[in-house]
């Protein structure tokens, strides 16, 4: 079993070594690259975590302020959405604190406060597109070095010496296609996080549309019971 495990552990650091030694031979440029790729990794595995739909739209915290708001009970709403830290209770909290407002103040906080929330679930995803667009231009850069060292070899002593020919080839090979492997899955990962923060915008559209709905039936409610008294009163001194 020792003997399994010193192997295992004699391949990865091969196989390491080897990533390394291959990695070297692209050069200075394989610098910035490695650099994205990290970079990019790291972006990626904060927006997925910052997008996860309980920390956009928690499950059930919609329905327990439309019950809540039923129930007359505000105060219960405005410190439940205080407490919970997401997209859609900070703009259900903004849109608590226009309450008994006129519908058109209301709509214009709750569109406020959605293109603030449309900015943070968009932070740092930007950084991915560029990344992804650089990434080639790097693997491009790595490559016309790599030919400038192969004909300034064949300029000093002609095609005599193979090996130091193919070292300047090989610098262009690896830079490109190392380039090309970190802009691909970048790109990837910067259309699947716009695509994932679209739809959570059009979520939250939609919970905002149903909570402008509800505000307003609120007050056209207090308004009818104001008119009440009103319509008793006429219909009193008719008689």
């Amino acid at each position: 079993m020792v003997v399994i495990l010193f192997k295992k552990e004699v391949l990865m650091f091969g196989s390491i070594s080897q990533t390394f030694e291959y990695l070297s031979k692209g050069g200075i440029v394989m610098i910035p690259i490695i650099s994205c790729s990290l970079f990019a990794l790291a972006i990626f595995i904060e927006r997925l975590w910052s997008m996860k739909k309980e920390n956009v739209l928690p499950a059930d915290l919609f329905a327990t302020v439309e019950r809540l708001l039923k129930e007359n009970k505000v105060g219960e709403a405005l410190y439940m959405c205080g407490r919970n830290d997401s997209c859609l209770s900070r703009i259900i909290l903004t849109a608590l604190k226009s309450h008994g407002r006129r519908t058109s103040d209301i709509k214009e906080a709750i569109e406020e406060a959605g293109r603030r929330e449309v900015t943070l679930l968009d932070k740092h995803t930007g950084i991915l597109g560029t990344i992804a667009n650089i990434s080639p231009l790097l693997g491009l850069l790595g490559t016309v070095s790599g030919m400038i060292k192969a004909f300034n070899v064949i300029a000093a002593g002609g095609v005599g010496d193979p090996a130091v020919l193919a070292g300047g080839i090989s610098e262009a090979l690896i830079t490109t296609a190392s380039g090309l492997t970190v802009a691909i899955p970048t790109f990837v990962a910067y259309k699947f996080l716009t695509s994932r923060a679209d739809q959570l915008v059009i979520d939250m559209e939609e919970y905002s549309l149903n909570l402008v709905d509800l505000l307003k039936t609120e007050e056209e409610v207090n308004k009818k019971k104001k008119k009440k008294p009103a319509k008793t009163a006429e219909t009193s001194s008719d008689l």
